[in-house]
């Protein structure tokens, strides 16, 4: 699937508020869909490319031999989930803003899953 079918497919997991396709190395969006009042995907995506690229230093720094499968923020009314693609896909990630109270986070997580995986770049 291209990224705008991405896009659409992680929209259409139970709760969503918004998503995007992000580089980590640049913080530049390659595609957002949804956001709105109260939750800018441009500024959240760069913010959490600070995250990741925070966390990547930190396995480097302690020599793990392991994968970010994901990352979750919880906040009061929602869930921010980002999701590092496979590094045959680059330095990306998919960030996706749930809203709490309609979401099922294990349902998010395998839905993320499944959109990596068909995902052509």
């Amino acid at each position: 699937m291209n990224i705008d079918t991405a896009l659409k497919e992680a929209m259409a997991v139970e709760g969503a508020i918004g998503v995007a396709l992000v580089d980590y190395e640049s913080g530049m969006s390659l595609g957002t869909l949804g956001g709105g009042q109260g939750l800018d995907l441009e500024l959240a995506a760069a913010g959490n490319t600070e995250v990741v690229r925070s966390k990547m230093r930190t396995l480097a720094s302690l020599a793990m031999d392991d994968v970010i499968e994901d990352i979750l923020i919880t906040l009061g009314r929602q869930y921010h989930l980002i999701r590092p693609l496979t590094s045959s896909k680059g330095t990306l990630f998919l960030y996706l803003a749930l809203d709490r109270s309609r979401s099922n986070l294990a349902l998010a997580r395998h839905g993320l899953k499944r959109i990596e995986s068909g995902l052509e770049l």
